[in-house]
């Protein structure tokens, strides 16, 4: 199977996966169930499922249902960061995955509380679906590490307190680590963990993880000053209007370049314990790099 069409496959496994887990929700009804299945529905590009599922099926020879859960969950926490992210008080967008976003689709209000739905949900699922108590508190604590105070909510604020000031690559470097990266080390990590790994195996693909994480988010700061709003699915150039501290602004573009091939580099590099065994995270590393929204 060419890489690609295992991407595409993997991915609409994740799909597959997020309905049946909402279908299940009988408590969840009206307007609430709407929106969390729009959100939940759009066209995503499913990069973190994507690695946990691969991280598991590296180090335990296949994708298991451990793993399905952990993957659904940080890709619950993934979608909530961006409606909330989309809305009037933060980013403003009016679209996101190629739609219209969550609050103008709905209203803000069910925007908000669906944001709140699905990373509640996530930590759901995991406390509820994992099957051993001990995986499913490893899970929990590295997605709450990731996605709270020190981890993507830190980077968002910073992203915010750094709206039209003078970056630095110092500044840079702290938000895009805490806002995008540290969410794919653990997603890496959480695959890892239901595949069985030991403590080396971990440092690795969580070290892979976070330097493709830091790489991809150089790479959507330069698609969003060179690609159209089709390409990407949401309004393009909205981070120079919005004077958001970017790398193309603050190094520019041939540094950002150079700066994302050496990031997916040393992802790379990482890899060199796991053999051809790692060559789908190769070259997702690389994919990563050279895509176009």
């Amino acid at each position: 199977m060419s890489f690609d069409a295992k991407l595409n496959e993997t991915a609409q496994f994740v799909n597959r996966v997020l309905e049946r887990l909402l279908a299940e929700q009988d408590q969840v009804q009206g307007n609430l169930k709407e929106a969390l299945s729009y959100v939940l529905d759009a066209p995503g590009k499913r990069v973190r499922s994507v690695l946990v599922l691969w991280c598991c099926e590296l180090i335990g020879g296949s994708m298991n249902r451990n793993a399905e859960i952990a993957a659904a969950a940080i890709e619950m926490v993934h979608t909530y960061s961006l409606v909330h992210d989309d809305l009037p008080a933060m980013d403003d967008d009016d679209f996101r995955r190629g739609r219209p976003t969550c609050h103008k689709a709905f209203d803000e209000a069910t925007a908000i509380l669906a944001g709140d739905a699905l990373l509640t949900f996530a930590f759901e699922i995991l406390a509820k679906q994992v099957d051993e108590p001990s995986v499913a508190v490893r899970l929990i604590a590295q997605l709450a590490e990731a996605a709270g105070p020190g981890g993507m909510i830190a980077g968002q604020m910073a992203d915010l307190k750094a709206e039209k000031t003078v970056g630095t690559e110092e500044i840079l470097e702290y938000i895009h680590i805490n806002k995008t990266a540290k969410l794919f080390r653990c997603a890496a990590i959480m695959g890892a963990i239901c595949g069985g790994a030991n403590g080396s195996q971990l440092r690795c693909l969580g070290e892979y993880g976070l330097k493709v994480g830091l790489g991809f988010q150089i790479a959507d700061d330069i698609l969003d000053v060179s690609a159209s709003s089709g390409q990407l699915g949401k309004t393009a150039g909205k981070d120079a209007k919005a004077g958001k501290a970017t790398y193309p602004a603050v190094v520019g573009m041939e540094k950002s370049w150079q700066l994302a091939k050496r990031l997916a580099d040393e992802a790379v590099a990482q890899l060199k314990p796991f053999g051809p065994e790692a060559d789908c995270l190769r070259q997702l590393a690389v994919a990563l790099l050279q895509r176009t929204k």
